[in-house]
């Protein structure tokens, strides 16, 4: 029988460096994208998924984050409802409605010892079930949520599924980077992963995006992996040593536009372009930007 994928892993535990000295105050997971924070996106996209439950990988610092998604109190919404705040409480309903399909919880991650580590954390709550791993940094505009498309490759192969993205050559450097063989239409099999690659030695154009489904095994592989020269346990390097075991590995090319969020310029960008595509704000901004000659 196929394995459904029912719970999802959200690690925010990270310190945020790129977003300093804001990030020291409010984490870079709640900066806002539009009128709604980040992570938001990354919750709705899980719950639209059909995850039930998420798990935030988090710090003592961003305990702010968990706060944000719990009920909000009665009386603050009577006070709303009282001065006719119909768009405040709109706002609130998502959050209500959020709760109400998709239950949370936590875990900590009290040093920043890399991606995998913080993803080991909770495994606790998974025992051997697969599971959904949403970072962040990642926002992706599509009709189908790119996890949803993740997971329907997943029925299929019941193994290890990355989220893929062509980029331009010259932004590959920056990226983990898979060699793969094709096997269906956007469908691959990973070949190999080369973080970061030297310009003129990247094994394609596919960058790897923060969006996997992680099967059991991936754990245990996590569980004996060596920490990097820095002390981190990375989720790419285990990866890799699956591979070198001849795990089978899948990637899937999704369908949609992936908006960055894991730096000042990237969030900057992908803020701009979801604005201007949101009908409430598009029109007056367009004309703002026209107004003033910003461009």
């Amino acid at each position: 029988m196929d394995e459904v994928i029912k719970k999802a892993i959200l690690p925010v535990a990270g310190m945020g460096t790129r977003f300093l000295p804001l990030a020291k105050a409010m984490p870079k997971e709640m900066w806002p994208i539009v009128d709604k924070p980040a992570i938001q996106f990354i919750v709705e996209e899980a719950r639209d998924s059909g995850i039930e439950n998420i798990i935030f990988v988090n710090n003592k610092r961003k305990k702010i984050i968990t706060d944000y998604f719990k009920s909000y109190p009665e009386a603050l919404k009577k006070i709303l409802k009282s001065r006719k705040k119909q768009e405040a409480l709109g706002a609130i309903q998502q959050i209500e409605d959020l709760v109400k399909k998709v239950s949370f919880s936590s875990v900590l991650q009290d040093k920043p010892l890399g991606d995998g580590h913080a993803i080991l954390q909770a495994a606790p709550k998974i025992g051997k079930e697969s599971v959904a791993v949403l970072f962040g940094d990642d926002i992706v505009e599509s009709k189908t949520p790119c996890l949803k498309q993740l997971m329907d490759i997943f029925k299929t192969c019941q193994r290890p599924v990355l989220a893929l993205y062509r980029m331009p050559k010259n932004l590959l450097p920056s990226y983990g980077v898979v060699g793969v063989e094709k096997i269906a239409n956007r469908v691959f099999k990973i070949k190999k992963i080369v973080e970061k690659p030297e310009p003129g030695k990247e094994p394609s154009d596919l960058a790897i995006v923060g969006k996997y489904i992680l099967t059991p095994d991936v754990f245990d592989f996590l569980k004996k992996a060596k920490p990097s020269k820095k002390g981190e346990i990375i989720l790419a390097n285990v990866f890799i040593e699956m591979l070198e075991q001849g795990k089978s590995i899948y990637g899937y090319e999704f369908e949609g536009k992936w908006l960055e969020c894991g730096n000042k310029m990237a969030w900057l960008k992908s803020d701009l372009y979801l604005t201007l595509q949101d009908p409430r704000f598009s029109e007056e901004l367009k004309n703002f930007i026209r107004e003033n000659k910003l461009l």
